[in-house]
């Protein structure tokens, strides 16, 4: 058969341990047969972002700029532990965190739904899409061990010379100390692009904080949110027959409990990691969890929401045979090839990506699913094949599709 054609390319950046394997038995298998792929390639491996300083990184962000839309794979944020073992120069920060702070982006999370297995929450029918804002707060935080009595002040000096200052507490022993903050051009990042990637996906959107505690740092948020929402987006809300609001997170997620789902969940960013983790595992798996970076001047990143499976990739190292889900990894390429459709115009690449995504659904709902699926699977398991095996049947009932 011919191969579909690209007019431009997608961003690739490769990655780390058993989900690298993975990735190229990706484009080797279900890619490459049937695409006429085209990427700009970037390492992100960890010895290469050693060897380059992380300049990669900065390199593979600057690309998703210009070509708007990549697809990474999962990445070593490196501890003390993997500093020794990889022989680094240095302790890397996350090439995640830079790509989300190069691009102003926010990270959206959502479930892949199939059959054969059920939410943990039972009256869940559709994806509850996560809405990280993925800056600052506890992330980037000061921290101090206080070792005795004494007073702790909040400081702020102004350009103009104006100062703040405000007692947190006095100290009658010792303590902890944590100062945290976040900025109002990256607020206002995050709410546009939530308003608009709701309307790119017609979903309602939810935004919740704790602006009765925090009555100036989660209130701006709040303020900033509904201030956007009304001088922006409310008629085009209204046009899409769409709807947005605010509600205390302690509310939201009493709503969220008894919802049915099918609806994006915005979130500060720890709450939105803390959240991410609990939707993905009612849900099922974070290997069933797809990850998309929205800036807000409409460029793109896809990746799979979970790790690099180290576990795996020792025993895969060591010459065993794994059953590795492959699934998230899967979905973050047909995310981007979907996407890449849809900017150049390209259908039948629009196509492919359902179809794929079709296949891979179909090849578990057939009772063919990896070890981690068949520990969930409500309907019968007829087969645990490896990563190989698992991909080779999702190839099969791709080349039926198509």
């Amino acid at each position: 058969m011919n191969r579909i054609e690209m007019k431009n390319p997608i961003v690739e950046m490769d990655g780390d341990e058993m989900t690298r394997v993975i990735w190229q038995l990706i484009k080797d298998e279900l890619l490459l047969p049937y695409i006429d792929l085209k990427t700009e390639y970037y390492d992100l491996g960890l010895p290469n972002r050693d060897a380059t300083g992380d300049e990669v990184t900065r390199e593979a962000a600057n690309a998703i700029k210009k070509h708007r839309v990549g697809v990474k794979c999962a990445t070593i944020t490196p501890n003390a532990q993997r500093v020794e073992e990889y022989q680094l120069h240095e302790m890397w920060k996350s090439p995640n965190a830079t790509i989300r702070a190069m691009l102003d982006g926010t990270v959206f999370r959502a479930p892949i739904v199939t059959d054969a297995i059920k939410p943990v929450v039972k009256n869940w029918k559709k994806p509850i899409t996560i809405a990280r804002h993925a800056y600052g707060d506890i992330y980037k935080a000061t921290e101090y061990r206080v070792p005795g009595p004494g007073k702790a002040e909040l400081l702020f000096t102004g350009e103009n010379g104006e100062k703040f200052r405000g007692t947190i507490y006095d100290f009658e022993c010792g303590g902890v100390l944590q100062g945290m903050y976040n900025k109002e051009s990256s607020m206002e990042s995050f709410a546009r692009c939530c308003f608009e990637y709701a309307l790119s996906t017609g979903q309602d959107l939810w935004f919740s904080a704790k602006d009765t505690i925090s009555k100036t740092y989660d209130q701006s948020f709040k303020l900033l949110f509904q201030k956007i929402f009304d001088e922006e987006y409310k008629a085009r809300f209204k046009e899409k027959g769409i709807t947005y609001f605010y509600t205390l997170i302690d509310d939201a997620v009493a709503r969220v409990i008894r919802s049915e789902g099918g609806f994006i969940w915005a979130l500060k960013n720890y709450d939105g990691d803390v959240m991410s983790d609990m939707v993905s595992t009612a849900f099922g798996s974070l290997a069933m969890m797809t990850s998309v970076l929205v800036s807000p001047d409409g460029n793109y990143e896809y990746e799979a929401a979970h790790g690099t499976v180290t576990r795996h990739w020792y025993r895969y190292r060591e010459g065993e045979k794994t059953s590795t889900n492959p699934i998230a990894t899967i979905f973050a390429w047909t995310g981007a090839l979907r996407k890449r459709g849809e900017l150049d115009g390209t259908e039948a690449l629009q196509q492919f990506a359902d179809k794929l995504e079709k296949a891979s659904l179909d090849t578990i709902e057939d009772g063919i699913m990896t070890k981690d699926l068949a520990a969930l699977s409500e309907i019968p398991v007829a087969e645990i094949p490896d990563t190989v095996g698992f991909i080779r049947a999702i190839r099969s009932r791709l080349e039926a599709c198509l």
